[in-house]
């Protein structure tokens, strides 16, 4: 969530939360609690659980009267959360596509199903020091440079849920067709 600058050690993290069920209205209020208790100035971030906890955020400094949001990221790909980014209000999200989690969890319930023992991409070690089988796909940070390369191309999306009259101007702006 929110962080604060320190002038003696550079930049600090608040003391961050997860509003129960990822609830953007629970984000808003933990976020206007934090402006109030930091002072809006002093936010120079926010790394938000998801887009919409993002989205309560950016509502609270809105709300705080911040002109120039501080880079706001967020995770998910949700469509708001695109808007926003196109808006310029959230920065960035995190896009992990379907159709390659789809296909790896396919792969997996086949190998269930045979009664194989699932194998990996490779092997990670737990924190308990345990190899656990796994298959790490790439995330993406979508940023306004990559939306129609990304969630637009893919088919998450198409340009006219992303481009309602809201967002046309900042869908033109950033080629975005």
């Amino acid at each position: 969530m929110p962080t604060r600058r320190s002038t003696t050690a550079g930049t600090r993290c608040s003391p961050s939360t997860t509003p129960p069920g990822w609830d953007p209205a629970k984000a808003q209020d933990w976020a206007a609690g934090q402006i109030s208790k930091l002072g809006a100035d002093k936010i120079t971030g926010v790394y938000a659980a998801n887009d919409d906890t993002g989205g309560g955020v950016i509502a609270a400094l809105k709300s705080a009267g911040v002109s120039e949001l501080p880079p706001v990221t967020g995770q998910d790909a949700s469509l708001a959360g695109i808007q926003r980014i196109l808006s310029g209000e959230q920065y960035m999200t995190v896009y992990k596509a379907f159709k390659p989690e789809a296909s790896k969890a396919a792969d997996l319930a086949i190998q269930f199903a045979k009664g194989e023992t699932p194998k990996g991409d490779t092997t990670t070690k737990t924190a308990g020091g345990a190899s656990v089988q796994s298959t790490l796909l790439d995330p993406v940070a979508v940023t306004t440079d990559n939306v129609q390369d990304t969630v637009i191309k893919d088919g998450l999306y198409k340009v006219a849920q992303v481009c309602t009259s809201q967002y046309a101007s900042a869908c033109s702006k950033n080629g975005i067709e």
